[in-house]
């Protein structure tokens, strides 16, 4: 699926689903729950601390995209195409950053 595609879908299952957007401060303060439970899962995952027992079932994938699905509706929501929003954004990253990291000390193995 495009990201075009996924807006759309998203968009779709909100109207029929979902009744309607939640307001955009409601959606912000939704993203960072969600982008919070990713960074629970991975710093005691991957990282140093202990995994409860709890914690161990809880799938990564899945709370990513809840990430992307609230990603989305805010995109919807404010007229984003985050499909266009992205290559513009790559293409900014490449130009800035062409050189920038291979001559990053910290990066070499």
């Amino acid at each position: 699926m495009t990201i075009q595609e996924a807006q759309e879908q998203v968009d779709q299952w909100i109207k029929t689903v979902g009744v309607r957007y939640f307001n955009e401060l409601t959606n912000m303060a939704m993203l960072t729950e969600e982008v919070g439970e990713v960074a629970r899962i991975i710093a005691r995952r991957y990282g140093e601390q202990s995994e409860k027992e709890s914690d161990k079932q809880k799938d990564l994938g899945d709370e990513m995209a809840d990430v992307l699905f609230v990603l989305i509706c805010l995109a919807n929501q404010t007229g984003i195409n985050l499909e266009k929003a992205l290559e513009q954004n790559l293409a900014k990253k490449t130009i800035r950053d062409q050189d920038r990291h291979h001559n990053n000390p910290k990066l070499k193995a």
